[in-house]
């Protein structure tokens, strides 16, 4: 019984729940059902211009004696279908508003059916050969353009009940005129019923309303999947770069750990001089805010010089040049951005106090070039997209070879002379041959790019 139970509620909610949905794709969704509405809205317009252009341009058919309700049918749903396009644009229209445009779309049809045997004054059987019944599928179909089962499911049954209508006010006017018949040229040709006629026109109706609500039905719950994989892939856009970002979701498989490719790349690091220190005797929300301020500006000046921000490592940067997306010039890039992060962090000095840095914020950085590792690491349950290689390692132990060189940009000789080979316009500010740098078995020639 409770299973019958939550059947039901799902068909009347036309669908998966919302509830357990984040916020924001909820308000994605009623975002597009709002789109959807005044979508409708358009076609709705579209189709009653279209209709009145085509009464006001047709032939007027022969033995129609009666009074014409079509222009006047036509001008009213006319009013009423730009009211209603210009409240979608204004107001999310409410469900009950709805409902009642899905009655005065049918009231309008079968208004129009029934007053035909008026107009050239013919029993009421006339009204049920006539081919503008069709029409009613228009109404159906349109609905689902909303994605929303419950509304195609309402269309259909009230074009049903109004046929149904229709056929009994057939049957129980004027008996001594009309008759049933199972002879289907009587039916045709004279003010008889064939029952089964109306029965496959009704049957018809039924079908094509319930196969496209099932088709909606498990078209509504693609569409809450696809919206939370679509707000998922924008929030991983801002994890990554786009371009690591893009090889995630469009990927044609899943993505395995040692997945990766080697490419020719310069590596930057950047990191704060005494943050740790400095940090301890901060409030943890003024920390953050420092780091905020510090990471926008750097993200920033690496975006613009052409970088992509591989992690963020507490205070320091990890950025990447031509690693995940091809580049002639990522080591000048590189360097190019390293001398910027030291002038923009310098200039920046009023903007680091405001957020409750107590002193002076200076940086280092350092770049190196070389082959790198671009790829998939971890386990089945927890991946990351990284670099790897000895460009990486070398960039990590030059930038901590700032405190003893006492400068704030480093890079060795041979990324230096490559970047100056791809355009670097950079004045060679000192040389630092055959240093010792910490972690490095032989001695490196420095290149000093700020102090």
């Amino acid at each position: 019984m409770s299973s019958f139970v939550k059947t039901v509620q799902y068909i009347l909610r036309g669908g998966p729940p919302v509830d357990g949905l984040p916020d924001r794709v909820r308000e994605d969704i009623r975002a597009r059902e709002a789109s959807s509405e005044r979508l409708i809205g358009w076609v709705q317009l579209g189709l009653v211009l279209f209709f009145s252009t085509l009464y006001a341009i047709a032939p007027r058919a022969e033995g129609s004696a009666g009074f014409n309700f079509v222009p006047y049918a036509l001008m009213a749903y006319f009013l009423f279908t730009v009211t209603r396009l210009v409240l979608s644009y204004r107001y999310e229209l409410p469900e009950w508003y709805l409902l009642v445009s899905i009655f005065v779309d049918m009231s309008l049809l079968v208004g129009l059916i029934f007053s035909f045997h008026i107009q050239y004054g013919q029993h009421p059987t006339f009204y049920l050969k006539t081919p503008t019944l069709m029409y009613v599928f228009l109404f159906i179909g349109m609905r689902a353009l909303r994605f929303d089962p419950r509304f195609v499911l309402t269309t259909g049954l009230v074009a049903v009940a109004g046929w149904l209508g229709l056929v009994f006010y057939a049957v129980v006017a004027d008996m001594d005129r009309m008759r049933v018949t199972r002879n289907y040229v009587e039916y045709l040709t004279g003010n008889n019923i064939l029952i089964g006629a109306e029965l496959d026109k009704t049957m018809v109706i039924l079908a094509v309303t319930v196969i496209l609500s099932v088709a909606l039905y498990r078209g509504r719950s693609m569409l809450f999947e696809a919206t939370k994989d679509h707000a998922a892939a924008m929030d991983l856009r801002r994890f990554f770069s786009p371009e690591v970002a893009a090889s995630i979701t469009d990927a044609d498989t899943e993505l395995q750990a040692g997945e990766g490719r080697q490419r020719d790349a310069a590596i930057l690091y950047a990191d704060i001089r005494s943050f740790t220190s400095t940090s301890a005797t901060l409030a943890p929300e003024t920390v953050l805010a420092v780091l905020a301020e510090y990471q926008n500006m750097a993200v920033e000046v690496i975006v613009e010089e052409g970088g992509r921000v591989d992690k963020f490592l507490g205070d320091g940067i990890l950025a990447t040049f031509g690693a995940v997306q091809d580049s002639e010039t990522y080591a000048a890039d590189a360097l190019r951005a390293a001398a910027r992060l030291v002038e923009s962090a310098a200039l920046e000095q009023q903007r680091f106090l405001e957020a409750g840095w107590p002193h002076h914020l200076e940086i280092g950085t350092a770049v190196s070039a070389g082959p790198v590792t671009v790829g998939v690491i971890g386990s089945k349950r927890r991946l990351e997209f990284t670099v790897i290689g000895d460009a990486v390692n070398r960039a990590a132990k030059l930038e901590d070879a700032n405190k003893v060189e006492r400068s704030k940009a480093l890079t060795d000789k041979s990324t230096f002379d490559l970047a100056l080979s791809q355009g670097l316009d950079l004045p060679l500010l000192e040389a630092r041959p055959g240093a010792d740098v910490a972690g490095m078995k032989q001695p490196v020639d420095l290149v000093v790019l700020a102090r």
